[in-house]
């Protein structure tokens, strides 16, 4: 089925200009790396007509993106790194890990899997991250079962070291969703401090017991809340050191994972989201203490619901500042003008991840 999410708009294509019957050999054949000639004969088709197809004027087929995301893309970048993108979207992702340091360490998790052949490698950014070239169902793993290990993507790793928690403090992970950034947040911290993990829905608040049991952690607090201005949020007001905003977005960032999301949103979804993002960056902004620290993340890879909606909030809040997300990684590779941390699989080889560090200053 994800193959044929991936591949939609060149099959679609194909269609309208040949009879199905034959897009259908060809189609699978093409999917799944068979020799046209070999499946020819097989379903007795002559390929000849269709082989030399080319979609080399047709984006929206290249892409395998609808037309209103490559409008808003093509607002900031070419074709051909559109294109690029593309082609890394309609890859499979590895399955990143995060070692749990409370409970193992970075070398002893490589070794073991390394000596189980499973084929890990060291993550480039992130120095809890180990990547599975061998994709391996790893939930039933003595290692996952311990908790020194969580699923996690290099780009949600990066961004919880982003925030960069202390011992001791007072932190909101607004958007905590099932916790995996919680969980590394409150690695961090050494469990010790407190963390509030707030979230509105209910399921995926609950999944988030299962894996505390796991890490080890007893410092992580959830509550589920209403919206995002619950009374719950207000009485921490100018309380917290650091807050943590994972905002609901359109994850397009994610299409390695789930290429059916690119044709669950659209414009006037995304309006609506954007509404959303601000409305909870503003409230998660009133939690901090002055000198307090706030990331706002996505999962996007549109302006739309980054750049645009900090930009604005910068505008509207003077007490808050921008800090450059690459200095406060100390990862230079990272390093960008516009001082946000913009992560793109063809590129980093992550998610497509956006996160941008603010501090309020006075």
């Amino acid at each position: 089925m994800y193959t044929i999410l991936r591949n939609y708009y060149k099959i679609t294509a194909l269609i309208d200009k040949h009879d199905v019957l034959r897009i259908i050999a060809l189609t699978w054949s093409k999917l799944l790396n068979l020799d046209a000639q070999v499946y020819a004969k097989v379903s007795i088709i002559d390929f000849s007509e269709i082989e030399g197809l080319s979609f080399q004027d047709d984006i929206q087929s290249i892409t395998e993106l609808p037309d209103w995301i490559i409008n808003l893309l093509s607002e900031h970048y070419s074709n051909e790194q559109i294109i690029d993108l593309s082609k890394s979207f309609q890859q499979q992702a590895p399955l990143d890990l995060r070692v749990n340091i409370l409970k193992g360490d970075v070398d002893s998790v490589l070794a073991a899997l390394t000596q189980e052949n499973l084929s890990p490698q060291l993550m480039k950014f992130s120095r809890y991250g180990i990547r599975m070239l061998n994709k391996s169902f790893l939930v039933k793993h003595k290692l996952f079962i311990d908790g020194k290990i969580e699923i996690q993507d290099e780009s949600s790793q990066l961004a919880g070291l982003l925030l960069n928690p202390k011992r001791g403090e007072m932190i909101v992970d607004f958007c905590a969703g099932s916790g995996g950034k919680t969980l590394l947040i409150g690695m961090l911290m050494r469990n010790t401090g407190r963390i509030y993990a707030f979230d509105v829905h209910e399921k995926r608040l609950g999944n988030l017991t299962p894996r505390l049991a796991r890490s080890g952690l007893s410092n992580v607090h959830p509550q589920l809340i209403a919206s995002e201005n619950d009374t719950k949020i207000k009485r921490l007001h100018g309380k917290i050191d650091r807050v943590f905003v994972d905002a609901p977005c359109t994850g397009l960032g994610t299409l390695r994972r789930n290429p059916e999301l690119k044709f669950r949103q659209n414009l006037q979804s995304l309006a609506e989201i954007n509404e959303k993002q601000t409305s909870i960056l503003n409230s998660a902004s009133k939690l901090l203490k002055v000198g307090g620290y706030l990331v706002y993340a996505t999962c996007s890879i549109l302006f739309e619901e980054n750049n645009a909606i900090v930009d604005k909030f910068l505008e509207t809040h003077p007490d808050f500042s921008m800090v450059d997300a690459s200095a406060a990684l100390g990862i230079p590779e990272l390093k960008r003008n516009d001082g946000y941390l913009v992560l793109l699989p063809n590129i980093h080889q992550t998610d497509g991840f956006f996160a941008a560090l603010l501090q309020k200053t006075k």
